[in-house]
């Protein structure tokens, strides 16, 4: 049986960085009361006039070096994210042609938060066809570029950095192996950005009216990620007979600590096994989870049950169970 392994792993993350202290400047809010609901000591900045696509180019940069691997030899690129550069052309094409990637075939996806579980299935299934070896799979957002900086419940949520991995075909027990990916409309009243699209193309009346900037009603989206969340990764564990003991890494989705926390002790997990890095990056949207493996691939051992578990707009949720390769 053919199954598609991560078999390397690439980053950015910009230097440029705001903290809490910097943000209490710009809109009322404290260090104190960000950290107590939600974990974030700063976040990182795309500079203005740079778009999605130039962290995704520099994450895939790193993961064609890493794994020696020339850009001719890509045969798919895969782009999760919220936050293209335009709405055409892919951002997808766009860092292909920044890493002189030219015989692949490369389109973007939109799932929110959720964007790199989605990618990774879709990622793995071109490989589970047989006819592709090498499909890199991206995921970023440059989430700043649509955060209100006038609005105090938001504005300290989000960061940008984009993560890139390589997918290759093994028939060894490792990789990806198994998912259960979601989606439920009910979300849209409660986590959407209005502006922009073609119900309400930009207007001076969509930028009077701060259209073009995310809007979420906290509590309610809170309450459906824990639950969501926690269902699909215990239903992946039951599904595949894996107890607590059995699960290496939890890598959740970094949106709020509380929910992450909450998602690893319904799972009966220790802190010990859930990745955090929230306080440093905050909700970098599809970014968080390949970032969280970056962080951490110097940890993971060949065989690890890791299960990845996520949640976004739409909505969008849903755990991924695999193996890690190498």
């Amino acid at each position: 049986m053919i199954r598609a392994a991560i078999t390397g792993i690439g980053a950015y993350i910009p230097k440029d960085i705001l903290t809490n202290e910097e943000l209490a400047k710009i809109v009322d809010t404290t260090d104190e009361w960000i950290m107590s609901r939600v974990g974030i000591k700063e976040r990182h900045v795309l500079g203005k006039g740079l778009g999605t696509s130039v962290m995704g180019a520099e994450a895939v940069k790193e993961l064609l070096e890493k794994t020696n691997t020339k850009p001719e030899e890509v045969e798919v690129v895969i782009f999760a994210t919220t936050t293209p550069d335009f709405i055409f052309p892919s951002t997808a094409a766009m860092t292909a042609e920044a890493c002189g990637i030219k015989n692949a075939l490369g389109f973007d996806i939109q799932a929110a938060c959720s964007g790199f579980i989605y990618a990774l299935e879709i990622g793995s299934n071109f490989i589970r066809s047989g006819q592709y070896k090498k499909v890199v799979v991206v995921a970023g957002d440059k989430m700043t570029a649509i955060t209100n900086y006038k609005d105090r419940t938001t504005c300290p949520l989000f960061g940008d950095a984009a993560g890139a991995v390589m997918l290759e075909p093994t028939t060894e027990e490792v990789g990806i192996m198994d998912s259960s990916l979601h989606i439920d409309g009910v979300g849209i009243p409660h986590l959407h950005m209005r502006g922009g699209g073609s119900v309400y193309p930009a207007s001076h009346e969509t930028v009077d009216n701060d259209m073009h900037y995310v809007y979420q009603e906290g509590q309610v989206v809170f309450k459906h990620a824990v639950s969501r969340m926690a269902d699909a990764s215990v239903e992946i564990m039951e599904r595949n007979n894996l107890s607590k003991e059995d699960v290496a890494w939890l890598v959740p989705h970094q949106a709020n600590i509380r929910i992450i926390e909450a998602v690893g002790n319904r799972m009966g997990l220790s802190a010990d096994k859930v990745m955090v890095n929230i306080q440093k990056y905050g909700n970098t949207s599809s970014g968080t989870i390949p970032v969280c493996l970056y962080e951490w691939e110097s940890k993971l051992k060949k065989g690890d049950n890791i299960i990845l578990a996520a949640f976004g707009a739409g909505f969008t949720w849903g755990a991924l169970y695999l193996k890690w390769a190498y």
